[in-house]
């Protein structure tokens, strides 16, 4: 089945939750594709995906790396591999369903409606997080209040992994300059899109920790986020960034 549309998910250790969100996202009333990029999982997760693929072979792929290499270079990897082949629409998704599948189809309709990149947001109306202890619920509002503080930029939610791009926001950036690879990527990625004067909408979500598997998450990726973001906006400082053109009028 054709699609314009690839959900990526990098995944390390997965295996209890991949082939299930795989055929949840196949399961939506629009086509996706699915991109998994996997850094060596030693459960066999990528093992999983490649007998789903006799299952889905036109529509579920896999890049398998060496060793985890980071959250950041998994994406910029993923989103390569989504323009070289001709998406429009390239999603940002985890494989613990933490982000619900079915809100694909609300972040794709945001970009369909003139957003440049859709954020799934559980900030913008009201704290919208399930099964998170409060000392990580306040880490992780307050690192976006931090942001903002410090950048400038309006997102309410700038930490968010769950997010659909337009094709030509990829496209415009420089992808190889991408810095972080940690949470702080996240952060880069939005920062970057907006200095580039894209539109973002934020869309409310809400997120639910993942119930199976284990959390990549610790205070080394907050460190680098917190420093990254002070060192991100000075050297935004000296750098330009080409806004993106009006399209021609006929």
């Amino acid at each position: 089945m054709t699609s314009n549309s690839l959900v990526l998910i990098p995944t390390y250790n997965e295996k209890e939750n991949i082939e299930s969100i795989i055929r949840v996202v196949f399961s939506l009333p629009q086509p996706f594709h699915i991109l998994i990029i996997d850094d060596g999982s030693p459960d066999g997760t990528a093992g999983i995906v490649k007998k789903l693929q006799a299952e889905f072979p036109r529509s579920l792929f896999i890049e398998e790396r060496t060793g985890k290499l980071g959250l950041g270079t998994a994406y910029i990897h993923g989103f390569k591999w989504a323009l070289k082949h001709g998406y429009e629409y390239i999603f940002e998704m985890d494989a613990d369903f933490s982000h619900n599948p079915n809100d694909l189809l609300r972040l794709k309709e945001a970009c369909e409606n003139g957003a440049d990149l859709a954020i799934g947001s559980r900030y913008i109306k009201g704290v919208n997080v399930v099964n998170w202890p409060m000392s990580r619920v306040l880490m992780s509002y307050f690192a976006s209040v931090y942001v903002r503080l410090i950048t400038g930029i309006k997102v309410q939610d700038s930490t968010a992994g769950f997010k659909c791009y337009r094709r030509i926001v990829l496209e415009t950036m420089d992808l190889d300059k991408v810095k972080f690879v940690g949470y702080a990527f996240q952060i880069e990625m939005k920062f970057t899109t907006i200095q580039y004067g894209f539109k973002v909408v934020e869309v409310p979500i809400i997120f639910t920790d993942r119930t199976l598997g284990t959390s990549k998450m610790s205070t080394r990726i907050f460190r680098e986020a917190f420093l990254g973001v002070i060192q991100m906006k000075i050297n935004s400082w000296f750098r330009k960034y080409p806004r993106k053109q009006p399209p021609a009028q006929s």
